[in-house]
């Protein structure tokens, strides 16, 4: 049987930040798959990035890698002109159908141990640089066109050893909500997913851990620990015109999580 969402985006270009390991990989990975042309962002390791687009080739997909350190402001004009050249290249315009905001870091520190510059480094690449990216190219995006941000269970299930950021994640939220509002008129649909504990080698230090690993899977109600390909699944979805009626929403991809 075909899959309803095969090949469901062709012809579509996509930016997906943080796309070199975990689940941008897997995002990446899985819209290429479905046609899209993946521009894959790393901000230090570009060699990922240059693995994930091997295995996207390898796929049969089409991707190509471009970096920057998003939490500077003053790299979005340089990740752009690449993203442009790249674009101009292979399809002859610059235009973005799909925006994918994953890059972020996640400090754990309860409140007394948090420090302000500790809050400047999460603020500014979780905040700050999906709101100015957003800000740059949206311009290149037109109706029927996606903005899709991963937020976190964290804006639902209180954790308080990972607080500030959970805070910059119920920005994101509130930004999906307010973008979905103002870019409506133009058709462009703005929606976020909220992943909970996912499998990746982010988390590999503390969740690879037989007891850690149990307890992680005990908090879904569908027993088991997330895998980048759950959250990636949703997100192509979203991506896809069989989701042009949902805007402004925020999707727990938590495996119903602390239910």
């Amino acid at each position: 049987m075909t899959s309803p969402l095969q090949k469901s985006l062709t012809d579509k270009v996509a930016l997906v930040t943080g796309g070199s390991r975990g689940i941008g990989r897997a995002i990446a990975r899985r819209l290429a798959a479905e046609g899209a042309l993946v521009a894959v962002h790393y901000g230090s390791r570009r060699e990922a990035a240059e693995e994930t687009v091997s295995l996207i080739e390898q796929e049969g997909g089409q991707a190509f890698a471009l970096g920057a350190r998003l939490e500077d402001t003053a790299a979005l004009p340089g990740l752009l002109a690449t993203l442009d050249q790249h674009l101009l290249e292979r399809r002859g315009k610059t235009s973005l159908n799909i925006l994918i905001n994953n890059a972020g870091i996640t400090p754990r520190n309860r409140l007394e141990d948090v420090r302000e510059a500790e809050v400047d480094e999460v603020f500014a690449l979780n905040v700050k640089a999906p709101f100015f990216l957003i800000q740059q190219v949206v311009s290149r995006m037109s109706a029927g066109d996606r903005i899709i941000n991963v937020s976190s269970g964290a804006t639902r299930i209180a954790l308080p050893d990972i607080v500030a950021y959970a805070m910059t994640k119920g920005a994101i939220n509130t930004l999906t909500l307010t973008l979905a509002k103002e870019l409506g008129p133009r058709g462009i649909t703005v929606n976020a997913v909220l992943p909970g504990i996912v499998d990746t080698d982010m988390n590999a230090g503390w969740l690879h851990d037989a007891e850690a690993w149990a307890g992680a899977a005990s908090l879904s109600v569908l027993g088991r620990v997330g895998q980048p390909t759950d959250v990636a699944e949703v997100v192509a979805f979203l991506a896809s015109e069989a989701s042009r009626w949902i805007t402004g929403q925020c999707l727990d991809v938590t495996g119903g999580s602390q239910l």
